[in-house]
């Protein structure tokens, strides 16, 4: 693991902050130059420190209104059923998160939806269909109340 000093946790949190900002902006926030900024964030990229760069759009303002978070669990284990699992969720653009958990359920997903209409369809004729599906439970988001991806970073 890369060592971070602190300019590059300043440098870090800065980018979080404003993922567009140039290097000279870059710069003045972490008190540096920006040949340094570019230097600095090679070096960040390329230890994967920085996973990469994107666009964060409103899911409603793009036609999106249901957001659900799902629990899975399935009735056994076993690799190629797990595989399945994971191969289905990497293909469908619908399911925004997946993670593999502790507790009652194995897997939690985050699911975007058109309408209701369309996430029933979805978890109908798509997720409940998956060989060895035990169980689905799904919440619908009422109001999102924080949503960041800003890691809490030290400095």
């Amino acid at each position: 693991m890369l060592a971070l000093d602190s300019a590059d946790w300043r440098l870090l949190a800065a980018l979080q902050r404003n993922g567009r900002a140039s290097n000279l902006t870059l710069a003045e926030a972490v008190a540096a130059s920006p040949s340094q900024v570019s230097r600095r964030l090679a070096k960040l990229e390329e230890a994967g420190v920085i996973a990469g760069y994107a666009t964060l759009l409103r899911p409603e303002a793009v036609g999106l209104s249901v957001m659900a978070i799902s629990a899975v669990s399935l009735e056994r284990h076993a690799e190629a059923v797990v595989q399945e699992f994971e191969a289905l969720v990497a293909r469908r653009p619908e399911i925004l998160d997946c993670y593999a958990v502790t507790g009652e359920a194995d897997f939690i997903l985050r699911i975007v939806a058109a309408d209701l209409a369309a996430f029933a369809d979805f978890v109908s004729h798509t997720l409940l269909r998956l060989p060895g599906m035990r169980s689905l439970r799904s919440s619908i988001v009422l109001h999102r109340i924080k949503q960041t991806t800003e890691l809490p970073l030290p400095g």
